[in-house]
């Protein structure tokens, strides 16, 4: 379960099919309606899901990581790029998949880590961040220089955020071209409100991009590439982030509407080589996400909807674990998780408020699923191996598996499932990744 376990990785690089990518944009803008997902998280069992599911559809698997989770000191994961690098190839080697089909991006990559200090240093940091995703091998980059730092205006000018996207997108063409001998990065521009992971306030309306605001984002992007002699690598950028209307808090669900987008969706239609990529498209219903595809909100991104699964699991194991373990030896992984958040409350106080039994439901059941940052404490760690341990050589009832873990129920009835621990969890992180593989397949 641990995902800040450090790699060293001296093994030489290997081109990933960034080509995929582009196949993807020629394809949808010839009106195949085809888009692609993008799994984000550090996770070693939702990355050894989405690795055995790509293998199984037989497709290409792009994985992002934020600049929050790994960076240049070791983000909150404890790994550096290169790190992480090697830590989804040894799954994809172990899981036999192989590892140029694997496409590594770099999602909100710029200053947000560092926006607690001035422009000038949080840009240095900036600038170190990027080097060091693409020395590591990363090929989709998301600049996104949007926030504002302890110097800045708030909000930053369209002008200001894209010339310093520019600057780095300089240190990330002379990176590539310096290691590999050329460049064939693709990079993604733009962001989208609220900031990345799921709101923290309480939401009723979003507004969506307007097509206007979206233009001048455009423009600023190749106004500044332009005067830091970047045009050509123009048809490389083939994502811009928007808000098409979708996002989540603790306990609700902005659906998409695609009548409320229908300009802005119309709007992409005049340029070649670019689609939207949608961001927090988490917990969206199957039609929303294939429409959303259709509308050319073609890149999904997925993150908190996969971690959220997994929790949903690990708490539906914990209980039939009651079922059939003596108290004394059970792992009670539910109430060890609870005192190990209100001993460190440091990646949720901020998100979750009201009563002290709102809260408490916030921890363990919220969209925004903060426990993803706790499952490397030693403590969750330890009781989460204790729970494998009780269950692997118990006999899971079929009538508890319908109780608590209804979808791998039905799987295992149909003979498509095999009714141990660590397959049940996969399966029903799947099931959130199956709904993203078939919005993104032309029909």
């Amino acid at each position: 379960m641990k995902q800040t376990e450090r790699f060293t990785d001296r093994e030489p690089y290997r081109e990933m099919k960034v080509k995929h990518l582009m196949h993807v944009v020629e394809q949808h803008k010839k009106g195949a309606a085809k888009g692609i997902y993008a799994v984000c998280s550090a996770h070693p069992v939702v990355l050894e899901a989405a690795i055995r599911f790509a293998r199984e559809m037989q497709t290409p698997l792009l994985i992002e990581a934020t600049s929050n989770q790994v960076d240049q000191f070791g983000g909150y994961t404890g790994m550096t790029p290169a790190d992480f690098r090697h830590f989804v190839m040894e799954l994809a080697n172990k899981w036999h998949f192989p590892s140029e089909n694997v496409i590594l991006g770099g999602d909100h990559l710029g200053p947000n880590r560092w926006q607690n200090v001035s422009s000038a240093i949080a840009m240095t940091h900036a600038e170190d961040l990027i080097k060091s995703y693409v020395q590591a091998g990363f090929k989709k980059i998301h600049l996104d220089c949007s926030m504002s730092c302890a110097d800045d205006p708030v909000p930053l000018t369209d002008t200001i955020v894209a010339n310093r996207a520019a600057r780095l997108a300089t240190i990330a063409e002379e990176t590539a071209i310096a290691i590999y001998g050329e460049s064939d990065l693709v990079y993604v521009i733009g962001t989208e409100v609220p900031v990345p992971g799921g709101a923290h306030e309480t939401l009723n309306t979003l507004e969506v991009t307007t097509p206007a605001a979206a233009q001048a984002t455009l423009r600023a992007h190749y106004d500044a590439f332009e005067q830091h002699g970047l045009t050509a690598i123009w048809p490389r950028i083939i994502g811009l982030v928007v808000q098409p209307g979708v996002e989540f808090d603790n306990t609700q669900v902005i659906d998409y509407i695609p009548e409320n987008a229908t300009a802005l969706s119309h709007m992409i239609e005049d340029y070649d080589t670019l689609i939207f990529e949608a961001h927090s498209t988490d917990y969206q219903n199957p039609a929303s996400l294939r429409q959303l595809v259709c509308d050319h909100f073609a890149i999904l991104k997925v993150g908190p909807a996969l971690t959220f699964a997994l929790r949903e699991a690990l708490f539906a194991l914990s209980a039939i674990e009651e079922e059939l373990i003596p108290s004394r030896t059970s792992a009670s992984l539910r109430t060890v998780v609870e005192n190990v958040m209100l001993e460190k409350p440091e990646y949720w106080e901020s998100h979750y408020h009201g009563e002290n039994a709102l809260r408490r439901l916030a921890r363990g059941y919220s969209y925004s699923d903060r426990i993803r940052y706790y499952w490397p404490d030693q403590c969750i760690d330890d009781a989460y191996h204790q729970l494998v341990r009780n269950l692997e050589h118990e006999t899971l009832a079929l009538p508890l598996l319908s109780q608590y873990l209804p979808l791998q129920y039905a799987h295992v009835r149909e003979g498509k499932l095999t009714a141990t621990v660590h397959e049940l969890i996969i399966d029903h992180i799947q099931d959130v990744l199956r709904q993203y593989h078939a919005a993104c397949t032309p029909q």
